[in-house]
C-alpha cells in the first residue's frame, strides 16, 4: 500500500498535471523547506492561475480520525516512498485537498475494521469494500455527471484481502484502507475534499 496510489489513482493526478503545465507557462514563486537531513519536506508553488502545496509532515488530525491504539507510523521504505502527505492543489476555480498517512499495527485486520467502522460512522453510513489491492480511486471525478456523488466499491469488490472503509461523497470523503501484514496489519487513513468554482475547501 502506498500513498502514491491514493494520489495517482484519483483525478488528483490529472488535475495536478494540468496545473503543472500552467506552471511552465506562467510566472510562479517556489518555496522549498528541508528537514535536518536536507530532504524536501514542504513545497509551495504559487502562480497567478493556482498553486500546489505539498507537506510531508501531515497531521493525522486533518483526516478527522484517530490512530488505532498501539499503531506506529509506517517509515519510508528502501525506495524512499514517503508514508504521509498533505497535498493541496488549486486552479481554474477548482481545488482538491488530500491528507494520507500510513501505519502498521500488530493487531489483525478485523480488529481495525471494527475500530474504524465506529470512528467513521460519525460521518455517515460506512461502505465496506474488499479488493485485491487498493485501487487508489478516491476523490471526485471531475467528469462525473452532476448529482452522482455517492461512493461505490470498485468493480473487483468482493475479492481480495484489502478492506476499504469509505464514508461521505466523492467530493468529501474519509477512507480507511486495511491490509493484512503477517500477523498484523498495514493501514492508511485518507481524507479527500474537492471543490468547484462555487465552493471553498
Amino acid at each position: 500500500m502506498r500513498i502514491q496510489r491514493f494520489l495517482a489513482g484519483s483525478s488528483v493526478a490529472v488535475f495536478a498535471l494540468g496545473i503543472g503545465a500552467l506552471l511552465l507557462l506562467s510566472a510562479c514563486s517556489i518555496n522549498v523547506k528541508k528537514n535536518e537531513e536536507g530532504q524536501e519536506k514542504k513545497v509551495d508553488i504559487d502562480t497567478p492561475l493556482g498553486g500546489i502545496h505539498v507537506d510531508e509532515e501531515a497531521d493525522v488530525r486533518d483526516t478527522g480520525l484517530e490512530v488505532y491504539p498501539g499503531a506506529q507510523a509506517k517509515q519510508k521504505d528502501s525506495s524512499g516512498d514517503n508514508k504521509k502527505a498533505n497535498v493541496n492543489i488549486s486552479g481554474f476555480g477548482f481545488g482538491v485537498k488530500v491528507v494520507a498517512l500510513e501505519y502498521v499495527s500488530n493487531d489483525p485486520p478485523q480488529k481495525l475494521v471494527t475500530f474504524y467502522k465506529n470512528q467513521l460512522k460519525k460521518y455517515g453510513d460506512v461502505l465496506e469494500c474488499h479488493t485485491s489491492e487498493h485501487s487508489g480511486h478516491v476523490g471526485a471525478d471531475f467528469g462525473d455527471k452532476k448529482g452522482d456523488s455517492s461512493l461505490h466499491c470498485d468493480s473487483d469488490s468482493g475479492s481480495g484481502k484489502t478492506i476499504e472503509l469509505k464514508v461521505g461523497t466523492k467530493e468529501n470523503q474519509h477512507v480507511v484502507a486495511i491490509e493484512p501484514d503477517g500477523a498484523g496489519s498495514t493501514f492508511a487513513l485518507v481524507y479527500v475534499r474537492t471543490h468547484g468554482k462555487d465552493d471553498t475547501i
